[in-house]
């Protein structure tokens, strides 16, 4: 867990050299006396509590201790087996930089720093878990930050009271208050870029030890559709891509459940071209309609999982011939229709096109909700369905921000927040930071001469 040739050389080798060097009459002051002069190192500091020196040690540090003197020499020595800086796996960019954030805290807080050589650029660091004693970094800027968003996100990590925190994602799920909602109100990101942008915008990165991902607060429902690729290709391609993004969730969130309806309680309501040829396509079909597309589901997300437990070139693989595989042979053998098994794979692959995974879970878990909604009452169950789901979004917010923003509250700044949602508009028209700042660091880009 630590430097043994920086022990051997810094501090062993004064102690059998340089110590005789000490005159007799210093030796009542004698870790003065090698901090001044012997041990060539500039991380140090004193420790007098038995406890605190023991988590010194379980934390990588060397401990001095010296016969009569009442308190440690604690030496940073930390030198822990760690990975490498890699590409990132989940957020994956053609353009932009290729770097993630590994498990170690200071290459990730080196990360954010590398990106924002600002002195107002904080980091304060803590420890949470009575037994893990994880380096948790709150990162912010000091003169963007809103102070009561920042007070609250640090009275939160102050009342945590567990273990062990094992990864960012367990310090998330504690932070946050709407514990019964599916909904993410945090995002998280293994991208130093997105999350030094984030950090200019207002926003607060939370970085934690043996951790590849950082916390990112507040998230409102638009934030989880941006990705930092959108940032660096022109607005007109961002602004198609994003488009595409918000009408893949629709058509995942919904379209199983309109198949219910329209197949089961309103056919009449489908041209009639259409309205034939799934009615032919169920011929011979011996389960109900509802039964098959929930069969169908199920199989879809049990592909999914299997393909994420495999390795890699192997997961990808199961996933796609796997998903052709059993299709086909479901409809050869008559168990369900063709139709089923478009409206299924085109849900699956509409739900991937969703940046953030958190959102892409939340949609999933929600789409089941509308499907049996609509099994038992129909398109009035599905709407009804749909407006539950819809009040339960207004009713959220993150750390006193709509989580409907700029959708919803969009009046906090008039139309400022709309410029980044739908469409991404130039980046010479984006001079105001977004409502996660304070309101006298607004301007962010000013005009030239």
């Amino acid at each position: 867990m630590n430097d043994r040739d920086m022990i051997e050389s810094r501090v062993l080798d004064t102690l059998m050299l340089e110590i005789r060097k000490v005159p007799p009459d210093r030796f009542e002051n004698l870790p003065e006396a090698l901090i001044n002069g012997g041990i060539t190192t500039a991380d140090f500091g004193f420790e007098t509590h038995f406890e605190k020196a023991a988590e010194k040690v379980m934390s990588g540090e060397t401990l001095l201790l010296i016969d009569g003197c009442p308190k440690a020499i604690i030496i940073s020595s930390k030198h822990f087996p760690k990975r490498g800086i890699d590409k990132p796996d989940t957020e994956g960019s053609i353009n932009g930089p290729k770097e993630a954030f590994c498990e170690n805290f200071r290459d990730n807080t080196a990360l954010i720093r590398r990106r924002i050589r600002d002195y107002r650029l904080k980091i304060k660091q803590t420890q949470t878990g009575r037994r893990s004693k994880t380096d948790i970094g709150i990162v912010y800027m000091e003169d963007i930050v809103r102070p009561e968003i920042l007070a609250e996100a640090e009275e939160r990590i102050k009342k945590i009271d567990i273990d062990a925190i094992s990864d960012s994602s367990t310090l998330a799920q504690l932070i946050s208050k709407d514990t019964l909602s599916p909904f993410p109100s945090f995002q998280l990101t293994e991208r130093p870029d997105k999350a030094a942008a984030e950090i200019l915008e207002g926003r607060i990165v939370i970085v934690v030890d043996t951790s590849p991902f950082v916390i990112i607060l507040p998230s409102v429902l638009a934030c989880f559709y941006q990705a930092s690729e959108d940032y660096y290709e022109n607005w007109e391609i961002a602004s198609l891509v994003r488009v595409i993004r918000y009408l893949s969730s629709v058509i995942a969130l919904t379209l199983p459940g309109l198949y219910i309806c329209f197949a089961l309680y309103n056919p009449s309501m489908l041209p009639t071209g259409l309205l034939m040829k799934m009615s032919s396509a169920r011929n011979g079909v011996p389960i109900s309609g509802i039964l098959e597309i929930f069969f169908m589901e199920l199989a879809f997300e049990a592909l999914r999982e299997a393909g994420v437990r495999m390795p890699e070139a192997i997961g990808q693989t199961l996933g796609i011939v796997g998903g052709i595989i059993v299709g086909q042979a479901a409809v050869d053998a008559g168990l369900v229709s063709p139709i089923v098994v478009i409206v299924v794979s085109l849900t699956g692959i509409c739900s991937f096109a969703i940046p953030q995974l958190a959102l892409s879970s939340a949609y999933r878990l929600s789409k089941y909700f509308i499907m049996v909604s609509s099994a038992f009452f129909g398109l009035l169950g599905f709407w009804s369905a749909l407006v539950v789901i819809l009040i339960h979004l207004s009713s959220l917010e993150s750390f006193g921000i709509p989580y409907l923003y700029p959708f919803g509250g969009g009046d906090i700044e008039g139309d400022e927040g709309i410029k980044d949602t739908f469409f991404r508009l130039p980046l010479k028209a984006h001079k105001k930071r977004p409502v996660f700042s304070n309101n006298r660091q607004k301007i962010r880009l000013k005009d030239g001469d």
